[in-house]
């Protein structure tokens, strides 16, 4: 019986997280101010980087940093200032649009 615990519970550190994110809703706040400096779909513009294509949790990571007020970057200090006010929910959102953003010349 131990052993069948131990497996059970072992399992779920294995396991990603899972997000209920929503990413029609982040695609929403990301037009909001995001697009203004990384470019449609975060394909990136200027000096500012490409951030689509990346998993959710290094996303969400690098937003949670710049949100606590963390340098993590030559940008830091604009985006510490877009990131302060952004929700768990937010950033979670933004991070499920830009997982999977394709540019569209269209849009």
């Amino acid at each position: 019986m131990l052993r069948y615990l131990s497996c059970f519970v072992l399992s779920f550190l294995f396991l990603s997280p899972a997000y209920a994110a929503d990413p029609i809703a982040g695609e929403t706040r990301y037009k909001k101010t995001c697009v203004n400096c990384h470019g449609p779909a975060g394909k990136g513009a200027a000096s500012y980087p490409k951030i689509s294509g990346n998993e959710m949790e290094y996303t969400i990571n690098k937003l949670e940093t710049y949100r606590a007020g963390e340098k993590i970057g030559p940008n830091s200090g604009l985006m510490i200032m877009m990131a302060k006010s952004l929700t768990d929910e937010e950033i979670e959102n933004l991070a499920a649009y830009l997982k999977d953003a394709k540019y569209n010349v269209n849009d």
